[in-house]
């Protein structure tokens, strides 16, 4: 799979990202809010991307995939699907703390949900996190996710205040070439291959 905004690539893992993987997971926010997530060690990290390169082509998930930065091939997080119970999915992305602020998650995930929604055969996207993860509902909320709770929660296994929401597919869904609005009101040609 590869998906190319103006700025990022979204494509496959490959066992050589495992340093950056590493280095990726291991800032506070990441410890904070996904400490599932965390990879103390190349080695944890090399694990996880073995498992997740196994799951590509199946339709039962988690489905993740590295964001790369066009300009300078930096892998900088990743976004992902995965499955919830029910046949419901939910949208996971974590950017660096080092590249934050630059609207990269919005970026990615507006040009990944449609074209995974399309691949995996589903209308609509759950989007959870902690309620005091600002960062994280702004990105959800500017990607069209609909707010449908918040307050006390299950959140990996503890009672946590949550957010949750909901993504639908657009009615005039088109990818692959999903328009993605861009900086200053612009629009910006996706392309995408599943």
């Amino acid at each position: 799979m590869r998906i190319e905004t103006d700025r990022l690539i979204i494509t496959e893992f490959t066992m050589d990202m495992a340093q950056n993987v590493h280095e990726n997971s291991l800032d506070e926010d990441n410890r904070r809010f996904v400490p599932d997530e965390v990879f103390e060690t190349i080695e944890d990290a090399r694990e996880t991307i073995a498992f997740l390169m196994a799951q590509y082509g199946k339709s039962d998930g988690p489905l993740c995939y590295p964001v790369i930065t066009k300009t300078l091939g930096l892998n900088i997080g990743y976004v992902q699907m995965v499955p919830i119970g029910n046949e419901n999915w939910e949208i996971g992305y974590h950017i660096a703390k080092s590249h934050t602020g630059n609207g990269y998650a919005t970026e990615a995930v507006k040009a990944f949900l449609p074209v995974m929604a399309k691949a995996i055969g589903i209308d609509q996207v759950t989007g959870i996190c902690l309620s005091e993860n600002v960062a994280s509902k702004h990105v959800l909320i500017k990607c069209g996710f609909v707010p449908v709770f918040e307050g006390i929660g299950d959140y990996q296994g503890e009672k946590r205040e949550v957010f949750r929401s909901v993504w639908k597919m657009p009615t005039n869904d088109n990818p692959p070439g999903v328009k993605v609005p861009g900086q200053h009101g612009k629009a910006r040609q996706t392309r995408s291959r599943v």
